[in-house]
C-alpha cells in the first residue's frame, strides 16, 4: 500500500456510503492523530485498537450520522505520495469557509487547521473535511 492514509480515508467514505456503523483499518501512529483530530472535530464517534484474524492490530472507527445521513460529507486527500503539499500558516486553506476542517501534520504534531493557526504553524496539509 502507497497511500495509507488515502486508504483509511476511502475506507470511511465507502461505509459511509453503504449505511455502516463502525470500518476497521490497520492501524498506524499517523493514522491515530488522524482520528484523534476528526473526533475532536465531532466527525466520528471514536476508534479502538484491536486485532484482526490474522493478529494483525487494527482500528475500529465508529462512524456518525445525523438523522440518517453521514457526518463526513466530504473527504478529500490534498498531500498525496507523488505530490506533497506544504503551506505556510498564512497559506493554510479554510474548508468551505471555515465550516470544514483541513488536517495538517505539522513539527508539533497533526491537528486541524484552526489549531494550527492558532499556534502559528505550518507543515503538510493531510487532507479536507465538510
Amino acid at each position: 500500500m502507497n497511500d495509507p492514509i488515502g486508504d483509511m480515508l476511502t475506507r470511511i467514505r465507502n461505509a459511509q456510503l453503504r449505511g455502516k456503523t463502525t470500518v476497521s483499518t490497520p492501524a498506524s501512529k499517523l493514522r491515530g492523530w488522524v482520528l484523534d483530530v476528526l473526533q475532536d472535530e465531532g466527525y466520528i464517534r471514536g476508534y479502538e485498537n484491536g486485532t484482526d484474524v490474522n493478529g494483525h492490530p487494527t482500528l475500529e472507527i465508529g462512524l456518525k450520522y445525523y438523522d440518517g445521513t453521514p457526518v463526513i460529507r466530504e473527504v478529500k486527500r490534498v498531500s498525496k505520495p507523488g505530490r506533497r503539499v506544504y503551506m505556510g500558516v498564512k497559506d493554510i486553506p479554510q474548508v468551505r469557509q471555515g465550516l470544514g476542517v483541513s488536517i495538517v501534520s505539522t513539527p508539533k504534531g497533526v491537528m486541524s487547521d484552526a489549531n494550527a493557526r492558532s499556534q502559528n504553524v505550518g507543515g503538510e496539509v493531510l487532507c479536507t473535511v465538510f
